[in-house]
């Protein structure tokens, strides 16, 4: 009688909630989390009937919007999903509040600046401001760069937890771009040790000869990475320890944009 009862309660709370408004709350549970999650997990947050949020996360996962961790129950956003909240992000107020984060530092490093965004295949720059310089390295809004051996990259990794870090690492094809790309694992690894601990991350020249860049990473109100804020340029402009004295510029603007667009 009491299995009837609940079942009733549920087809009942099934009932009240528009199909669609189901599918944006497995969306919402999934965005707001810091690792992939099981059908299980994601139903304990919002208490539909079983059958409803497998059969709507296997519906999502069919068309793109998530994906499934290999050999595995757990699914995460995919790359679908990101640009179109990237998409959302874009249009709105948010947009151009960040964008004027962005003008702010490209005004007092004089390089171009990017707002860079992990993805399944690299880094993505979703927004930068470029330089006045004639000599300039052209990387713009679209380009997808290796985890590896870009500032923006190695500082994604580096907010991973040791473990998560690791794995990840050992997941990487390390192709060699430069004479200074990390190929070594360890070596990598050890790298990523040291920019965990400093809060920045630096490419001396590892994904392009003649390139150097800095990278700060952005974090939501509950630490987690969203985004890497950087500079790039000339290494005949850029040294090092110019790159290093610049950090708190970029640390700056990296808090204006966690206190103004994603407070």
């Amino acid at each position: 009688m009491q299995q009837e009862i609940l079942k009733m309660t549920k087809e009942l709370v099934e009932s009240r909630i528009p199909s669609n408004l189901r599918t944006l709350l497995i969306l919402e549970v999934i965005g707001r989390s810091d690792r992939a999650m099981t059908a299980t997990e994601i139903n304990d947050e919002i208490g539909l009937p079983k059958q409803t949020v497998h059969r709507l996360v296997s519906t999502l996962e069919k068309e793109g919007f998530l994906n499934r961790e290999p050999g595995g129950k757990r699914y995460r956003p995919s790359r679908r999903l990101r640009l179109m909240g990237a998409g959302l992000l874009h249009a709105s107020r948010f947009h151009i509040t960040r964008h004027q984060v962005l003008q702010t530092v490209a005004s007092a490093v004089q390089e171009a600046v990017n707002y860079v965004v992990p993805e399944e295949t690299g880094m993505n720059y979703l927004d930068r401001i470029d330089t006045n310089w004639a000599f300039r390295v052209q990387l713009p809004v679209g380009t997808n760069v290796p985890f590896h051996c870009t500032a923006s990259g190695k500082c994604f990794v580096a907010s991973l937890s040791k473990s998560a870090r690791n794995r990840f690492v050992l997941g990487l094809n390390l192709e060699k771009l430069t004479d200074k790309t990390f190929v070594n694992p360890d070596a990598l690894m050890d790298e990523l040790d040291k920019i965990s601990k400093q809060g920045y991350s630096i490419d001396d020249e590892e994904f392009m000869d003649g390139m150097r860049a800095i990278a700060v990473p952005v974090t939501d109100n509950n630490g987690r990475f969203v985004a890497a804020l950087a500079f790039h340029g000339p290494s005949q402009r850029l040294s090092v320890e110019y790159l290093v004295e610049q950090r708190d510029v970029l640390f700056n603007g990296a808090q204006t944009i966690k206190q103004g667009v994603l407070s």
